[in-house]
């Protein structure tokens, strides 16, 4: 395996000038006639993963039937209340004994546009997480990097890509009759260019440039990246390791889902599933924090079809939120550690009002005008400033910029989890140090 790169976790190094449109694009449309859905395999087993059993890391618990309840007036979750919950289900309040493929699938899948973060959001959830742990199971293809929520890149499990895909591709049909790849594809059947670019990908694994300029040869008045990220929207593809691995550089190469694992999608199950664990690891959360995180239309009316099974809160602000009833709720008094978040961590992608964990002036200075999310520190559960890994020398420094001033009590804290960050990140044999920059 090699070695982290000089940009380790620093996010600029880590995304590709080739990704960003991908990253940026609209979602595209999918035919009625290509569409799949879930395996035989995963229908066998049930279809989507269920709602994980109550653990004393994750704090939730599978739904109960609650359709004979009275409706009684909702209770008012303030601000810190919801923080609590969000990093008791995030195993950010404490980490959790689980393993790789049982953490992926609570968290149903880490964001994935750079290869070091995903490492980076296990390792600051789980007990004793080691880098080789997670490259083990994406070299055995059972966890892989594809375009799920919202169309980005996450990392999920081989059963997740297969059951979770059909359930999102809504969002993805709405999306090409926005995009500009979409108009470009205007004279392209749909089923042809499907056609094509699975036998170009299973023929061989190719870059998404490379991809693009091969499907032009068949439609030579086309853009080619217009054809290559309609192809990716239309047929569900996956980046083939060593890419994506830790150590290993941002040239993706792509093959597609089906032949990559072996295994072939069928028609999608309805979204209830995946609401359920929407809540289990991110809730309560409202319609729109439930749209804003899966990218799936009228999530209302799903919530209000599955009203008897949830339990309705309301915000400070007076949203209705939704969650499982038998979810744990910390007190908001609940003391929270340091944590470090890597680029891109869902915890801060995951509603469409984030102030539970970001506020608006601090997401300001973390979301950058190019897609990036930088990596952060939580200081009493909320983004507080922001780090990144700098090498030069022999030394590794980890620079920590606050958005304010700390505690000396904060400061120690950050320092000793800051240590063992490096230990983690940059166990190279370069001297490690660490760096509080000015209050920026």
């Amino acid at each position: 395996m090699g070695s982290p790169d000089p940009g380790a976790f620093a996010s600029h190094a880590q995304v590709p000038p080739d990704m960003i449109p991908f990253l940026m694009m609209l979602p595209m449309l999918v035919p009625a006639g290509v569409k799949r859905g879930r395996s035989s395999k995963a229908r066998r087993e049930g279809g989507l993963s269920p709602v994980p059993s109550p653990t004393e890391e994750s704090g939730s618990a599978p739904p109960v039937r609650a359709s004979s309840r009275r409706r009684l007036p909702a209770q008012v979750l303030g601000q810190r209340a919801l923080n609590r919950a969000l990093l008791q289900r995030q195993w950010l309040l404490q980490r959790s004994r689980a393993g790789v493929m049982e953490a992926l699938e609570h968290l149903v899948g880490l964001q994935a546009q750079a290869t070091h973060p995903p490492y980076g959001a296990l390792w600051t959830r789980l007990n004793g997480f080691q880098q080789e742990a997670l490259t083990r199971l994406m070299t055995e293809r059972q966890v892989v990097r594809a375009g799920m929520m919202r169309g980005t890149l996450h990392l999920v499990t081989a059963r997740d890509c297969l059951a979770l895909r059909p359930v999102l591709q809504p969002a993805l049909d709405r999306g090409l009759k926005h995009s500009s790849h979409g108009k470009q594809l205007a004279g392209v059947e749909v089923q042809a260019l499907v056609a094509e670019g699975r036998a170009l990908l299973e023929a061989r694994p190719s870059p998404r440039g490379e991809l693009g300029q091969r499907l032009q040869e068949r439609w030579p008045g086309h853009d080619a990246s217009a054809l290559s990220l309609g192809f990716s929207s239309l047929e569900p593809l996956v980046t083939v390791p060593p890419c994506g691995t830790w150590g290993h550089g941002e040239r993706m190469v792509y093959a597609t889902a089906e032949s990559w694992l072996g295994q072939r999608f069928e028609p999608a199950a309805p979204p209830d599933a995946l609401v359920m664990r929407y809540l289990a690891a991110f809730g309560p959360a409202s319609a729109k924090d439930l749209q804003a995180w899966s990218g799936l239309p009228r999530m209302g009316a799903v919530l209000e079809r599955l009203r008897p099974e949830l339990r309705a809160f309301r915000d400070e602000h007076g949203v209705e939120l939704f969650d499982i009833p038998n979810a744990r709720r910390p007190d908001p008094d609940t003391p929270a550690p340091v944590r470090f978040l890597s680029e891109f961590d869902s915890v801060l992608l995951a509603h469409a009002d984030r102030t539970r964990i970001i506020s608006d002036a601090a997401r300001k200075r973390v979301f950058t005008i190019n897609g990036i999310v930088r990596a952060t520190i939580l200081v009493d559960g909320f983004v507080r400033g922001t780090w990144r890994i700098e090498r030069a020398r022999g030394t590794a420094t980890l620079c920590i910029t606050p958005f304010a001033r700390l505690s000396r009590e904060d400061r120690a804290a950050l320092s000793d989890e800051g240590g063992r960050l490096l230990a983690f990140a940059a166990s190279d044999g370069q001297h490690a140090d660490i760096r509080f920059e000015r209050v920026g």
